[in-house]
């Protein structure tokens, strides 16, 4: 992934953690490492996990910065405190 790619994710992210992008996805929440590109996930907004290319440790790194923060995210606020 080019840094001109990755500049443009890091634009349209409704939230960057630590080094980690988040993004609104119609099935819930799209992660990112920005630091590590191929280590990606799709998340539920409850946090349940659809899709990871994480390991398990690295996997709940990033859940738990979603789980902390998911209330800062744009148009959901609303409905996830």
């Amino acid at each position: 992934m080019t840094e001109l790619m990755l500049k443009k994710i890091a634009d349209e992210a409704e939230m960057i953690v630590n080094g980690y992008a988040f993004t609104r996805d119609e099935k819930g929440c799209r992660i990112l490492s920005l630091e590590e590109p191929d280590k990606a996930a799709v998340v539920t907004w409850d946090g349940e996990v659809l899709e990871t290319s994480m390991d398990d440790i690295e996997l709940q790194i990033a859940l738990d910065y979603y789980r902390a923060n998911r209330r800062f995210m744009e148009e959901h606020d609303a409905e996830i405190l």
